[in-house]
């Protein structure tokens, strides 16, 4: 009890570090140790697990017991959301006009499961949408989740207290369990950065380090730059203390776990820390973790146009604003999973008629730059779900005259 008690009393992101270091010296040091990565196969794999049961329980109890309407704070939400993502797939058209990335050695091409049309993409969200709740559970189809809780959670408001009740006790004992995975994330993480290393070596920075520049790059413009302004435009206060705060508690643990989905229940810690209204944000920071992409709509632009520099094709305007359009709806769409805006990119490289087959080699090389792009990229993106919900309920406070501390 003395040990648990020690390791609980040191913060969890210098436990983080900690583990960090751990295992990138283990990956130089002994490489052949494969059984080290097992701890991030069992942390990442018990986070997915668990998180679609939280969302669905969360939403539907939050929804079932609330009592007043959210309005305008959750409309504002949702604009600040969609806004940042199409934001973000501009400032990657624009950074991949002026810095042109070519692809000189294309992966093997990977397996062809992306769809390949945006009529396709819409029609995969309608149908996941109304999938059956316990196949969505299963599989982890955060829209259909979203839509059945929320169906559930209406629907009960007209239940008995005890059965209110008894939803709120699962809530909060899912969330516990959550909390406890999450105490492990030092081993875990331990283990990711020792695959991570000891598989791709940093031979990634020499064959693809360009492209890894611009797109964190973009995707630290998209953080540090046009979510602050947007942040300060509805607040009218210095937003960068909460910027930093919610990279620091949020960003830091979804780099390594690389799943929104995954990194649900740090985010409800954060918005609890903040103060916020539950109600709010037990639906709000599900939803950012489906449509909120801005990290994803930069990887779909950027690694569409690499491909559209290496074939030679001319970019006009207005294909450039289609595509910023195209790449936005496009990540609202992916998963909230590792790689989920890969698969998008053959959707986006048609726009230019770039054939599926070189498109999917793009997803290739997509997957071999994963283990950076995609950690940062869910950074951004996870971050940025519990930023914009604190910035909408602090607009209100602003507006009622309230003190806004974070």
């Amino acid at each position: 009890m003395k040990i648990v008690k020690a390791y609980n009393s040191v913060s969890l992101v210098l436990r983080i570090v900690i583990g960090l270091v751990i295992g990138l010296i283990l990956a130089l040091i002994v490489p052949q140790a494969t059984w080290i990565s097992m701890f991030g196969t069992l942390f990442v794999g018990a986070l997915k697990a668990i998180a679609p049961v939280l969302v669905f329980v969360l939403v539907a109890s939050s929804l079932a017991q609330s009592r007043e309407k959210m309005g305008s704070q959750f409309v504002t939400i949702i604009i600040l959301y969609l806004v940042s993502t199409f934001l973000a797939a501009a400032v990657a058209v624009i950074a991949s006009t002026l810095f042109p990335v070519t692809l000189q050695q294309l992966a093997t091409a990977a397996e062809n499961t992306a769809p390949e049309s945006i009529g396709e993409i819409f029609k995969g969200l309608l149908g996941n949408i109304v999938s059956n709740p316990v196949a969505s559970i299963a599989n982890a189809n955060y829209l259909g989740i979203l839509f059945w809780a929320i169906i559930l959670g209406i629907a009960l408001r007209k239940a008995s207290e005890t059965t209110k009740t008894f939803l709120a006790n699962c809530s909060d004992a899912v969330s516990t369990a959550v909390r406890w995975v999450i105490n492990l994330a030092p081993f875990g993480i331990m283990g990711l950065m020792f695959d991570a290393v000891s598989s791709s070596g940093m031979a990634i920075f020499k064959d693809y380090g360009k492209l890894l520049i611009i797109l964190v790059g973009c995707m630290l413009v998209s953080a540090l730059v046009i979510n602050p302004i947007m942040a300060f435009i509805c607040i009218r206060k210095n937003p960068y203390p909460l910027v930093f705060r919610c990279l620091k508690e949020s960003g830091i643990t979804a780099f390594f776990t690389r799943s929104s989905a995954a990194n649900i229940p740090v985010n409800m810690s954060l918005c609890e820390k903040l103060g916020l209204n539950r109600e709010l944000y037990s639906v709000s920071i599900p939803l950012g973790a489906t449509i909120n992409m801005a990290g994803a709509a930069v990887t779909i632009t950027v690694m569409t146009l690499s491909a559209v520099h290496t074939q030679g094709i001319e970019i006009y305007l207005p294909l450039a604003i289609l595509l910023s359009v195209m790449a936005a709806l496009g990540a609202c769409g992916a998963s909230g999973v590792a790689g989920g805006s890969l698969l998008l990119i053959p959707m986006a490289c048609s726009l230019f008629g770039i054939s599926n087959d070189v498109a999917m080699q793009v997803v290739g090389v997509g997957f071999i730059i994963g283990v950076i792009q995609d950690s940062v990229e869910t950074a951004v993106n996870s971050s940025s779900d519990a930023l914009f919900t604190a910035v909408a309920e602090f607009r209100q406070w602003r507006k009622e005259g309230k003190e806004i501390k974070f």
